[in-house]
Parts: C-alpha cells; structure tokens; sequence
C-alpha cells in the first residue's frame, strides 16, 4: 500500500510505503481463501436445497 504523503509547497508529492510486501501478499491470500470457502458453502447450499426438494414428503 502507498500513501501520499505531501512535504513542502505546492503540489509535490512523495509516496511512502505504509505496508510490507509480505503483509500485502497475506492480505491477498487469506482473501482469496475466504472467497473460496464462501464460494464452496453457497454450492454445498443449493445442492442441499436442491435433494431436499427432490425428498419425497413422507404423511
């Protein structure tokens, strides 16, 4: 991540890291894993939905 970071007069501007490559490449991995599960909860989801409806009734 950069951060603007304004020293002096007028427009110059000067970016400084606020956060390691390594935290950068944590961040997006525990995304990307977060986004699996949650991809493989709503499948397990629908197929559950879908043989509950296919059940028959039993009375």
């Amino acid at each position: 991540m950069i951060r603007s970071h304004v020293s002096g007069i007028g427009f110059q501007l000067k970016s400084v890291r606020v956060a390691s490559s390594r935290l950068t490449n944590a961040v997006a991995a525990s995304l990307a894993v977060a986004a699996l599960s949650l991809c493989v909860i709503v499948t397990l989801t629908a197929l559950s939905i879908r043989v509950m409806a296919a059940a028959p009734i039993a009375g």
